[in-house]
């Protein structure tokens, strides 16, 4: 190449680079500009993004001293819950001992009227329902001997309707 192509080639190239040169300071114009309205904007809107700031950072310390007198509070309850628990198993644990006693005690008593029962019942039957028995018998004994002195025998010419049958 000779000496007149490289330095239009070279003054091409760097009319290319002016170029590209003019069009990026349009282009950091255009950004400067956009970033003053940007600024403005945010600059307007700064006092209440602050007083919303403040506003949620007076509500967040409220709820964090709500947040602590409820756990406080959760706390003294699940205390009492469990005192009173305790206390009711107390309750409980005394109130099932004392019926156990009470239930062995009323099974010896009920045990011990099922014994002297058994013990009448075997006093009457030895003492008053033998010697009835016994005059019962000799009663009986001696009605069937008076019934066979007193009534006559049949004679074998008077037989009955059923000894007739029979025979």
């Amino acid at each position: 190449m000779d000496q007149m192509t490289l330095l239009y080639v070279m003054a091409g190239a760097v009319v290319v680079s002016a170029i590209a040169l003019v069009i990026q300071m349009c282009l950091l114009f255009g950004m400067y500009k956009a970033t003053q309205t940007l600024r403005d904007r945010v600059l307007t809107v700064m006092p209440r993004v602050e007083d919303l700031l403040d506003n949620s950072r007076s509500v967040v310390d409220e709820g964090r001293a709500a947040l602590a007198e409820i756990r406080q509070k959760s706390n003294l309850i699940l205390d009492t819950g469990h005192r009173q628990m305790r206390q009711l198993e107390s309750i409980l644990g005394d109130a099932a001992e004392r019926t156990n006693r009470q239930m062995a005690h009323a099974e010896a008593v009920v045990q011990d009227a099922l014994g002297r029962v058994e013990d009448t019942v075997q006093l009457v039957h030895s003492g008053v329902l033998k010697p009835l028995r016994g005059i019962s018998s000799l009663a009986a004994g001696l009605g069937a001997a008076f019934q066979y002195l007193v009534s006559r025998r049949p004679s074998p010419g008077n037989a009955t309707l059923d000894e007739e049958m029979y025979i």
